[in-house]
């Protein structure tokens, strides 16, 4: 029996378009910029990255989700989260935050910067259809709880969620169980260095590059993915990433698709039109992040 695992190779790219989102705050969008950009169970990735406050500085009032997860990662700055449970967490550089819309969330998050740099990312995992409707729910996770390991070659992966397994050893994120399995890595490879992992061979993945370019795929079939791209890989076992001149920097996300219908409303992703139609009413009504009866 052939036991040989194929090395993914890169399949779609998807350049980054500029938006704006929240009070206007401007960003770069990847996953998300039409329901034909969407990865499952991946819904949207956006970059932001300013040192102008005036990019970033009415950053994102109260307002509604449902029915997925909003993971927001911060490079570079200071924001606060506030939501309609009593939560307040202060996400500042190197942290994350994830937020289980579940049922119904009302959050903000606002910069506690009146100046300086401002870079992070926010990535929306969907829910699968018996999970929308769960209590909402909301964990901060400060960048020293958050493992950093050492990659032979010289460079580093900070797992955020699942587990970097390399060489026989093994690095838990703090992120774990979820339904949709995810993978979450913030690689740095320094110039030439290659950076290695199995994935599930069941699973999507895809890369997203914010410093430097890399080659993908095994030695002689690799392609070559710029900055501010989300690189969409081909089903394999492996995953093998070379940094160019000048080292890169890059996300890798993995995850179980959920294979289910997705309708979307601005915050609200469902499955149908009709529990699109129940959110909006529910919204409207003010019982948005109450239980069903």
């Amino acid at each position: 029996m052939d036991t040989t695992v194929v090395s993914r190779s890169l399949q779609r790219v998807i350049a980054g378009m500029p938006t704006s989102d929240g009070a206007g705050v401007k960003l770069r969008r990847t996953l998300g910029q039409g329901q034909g950009s969407r990865l499952d169970p991946f819904l949207m990735l956006d970059e932001f990255s300013s040192e102008n406050p005036g990019d970033y500085i009415a950053g994102f009032p109260p307002h509604p989700h449902r029915g997925f997860e909003t993971v927001t990662y911060m490079l570079d700055g200071h924001m606060r989260h506030e939501d309609h449970l009593g939560n307040v967490g202060e996400l500042k550089s190197g942290g994350v935050q994830w937020m289980t819309a579940g049922r119904g969330i009302i959050h903000s998050e606002m910069p506690q910067q009146e100046e300086g740099r401002m870079r992070g990312f926010q990535l929306w995992i969907n829910l699968p259809a018996k999970e929308k409707m769960k209590p909402a729910g909301y964990r901060d996770i400060p960048a020293t709880d958050i493992p950093v390991a050492a990659l032979d070659n010289g460079g580093s992966a900070k797992v955020i969620a699942g587990t970097l397994v390399q060489e026989g050893r093994s690095v838990a994120g703090p992120i774990q169980g979820l339904s949709t399995e995810p993978l979450y890595f913030d690689v740095h490879l320094p110039e030439g260095a290659t950076f290695t992992h199995a994935v599930d061979e069941g699973h999507n993945v895809f890369l997203y590059t914010y410093e430097g370019g890399v080659q993908i795929g095994a030695a002689g079939a690799q392609r070559q993915l710029k900055p501010q791209s989300a690189g969409i890989l081909s089903p394999g076992g492996l995953v093998e990433v070379t940094a160019e001149a000048g080292g890169a920097r890059f996300l890798l996300l993995a995850g179980r698709p959920l294979r289910e219908p997705v309708t979307q409303y601005g915050p609200f992703v469902m499955n149908t039109v009709e529990e699109i139609e129940q959110a909006i009413r529910d919204f409207q009504q003010g019982n948005f992040t109450q239980a069903p009866a």
